[in-house]
């Protein structure tokens, strides 16, 4: 059963799962895909919670986002399949359906038309508020 959380009572949580690797799931023209992580922040702006991502130009991933700008971050809550973790990080959703492959749970999310993963049921629905191209010369 679903119930609205505070994530930033879990925030602690979800960064340390994080390093493990967590999942962003899009849906765009009836396909779902979801992409392995282990990157992203959590915080304030603008006074709404933000979960900011970093995804590169050339991924699948990006392309659905331009399509449907919605996503969710799923994170697993005890021990989970590391295996789903693996395959959604080292799989493209423009030749594989990961979410057939391993046998994964849709389910509706409230408030955006991007499903849920019930194997990972921590869930944040998020949408795009804000997106620009991140210039590599400025990274050291």
């Amino acid at each position: 059963m679903k119930k609205k959380i505070d994530v930033l009572d879990y925030a602690n949580y979800i960064l340390k799962e994080m390093r493990r690797g967590i999942l962003i799931t899009t849906k765009s023209n009836g396909k779902v895909n979801s992409m392995s992580i282990g990157w992203g922040t959590l915080g304030v702006e603008w006074n709404k919670n933000i979960f900011m991502i970093l995804i590169r130009e050339n991924r699948f991933t990006r392309t659905m986002l331009d399509e449907n700008p919605e996503f969710t971050v799923n994170i697993a809550i005890d021990k989970s399949d590391r295996n789903i973790i693996k395959v959604c990080g080292t799989k493209s959703g423009k030749d594989t359906d990961k979410i057939k492959e391993l046998n994964l749970t849709l389910e509706d999310s409230n408030i955006i038309s991007v499903p849920a993963i019930k194997e990972l049921p921590l869930t944040l629905e998020c949408k795009v508020i804000y997106k620009q191209i991140q210039d590599s010369n400025k990274i050291p």
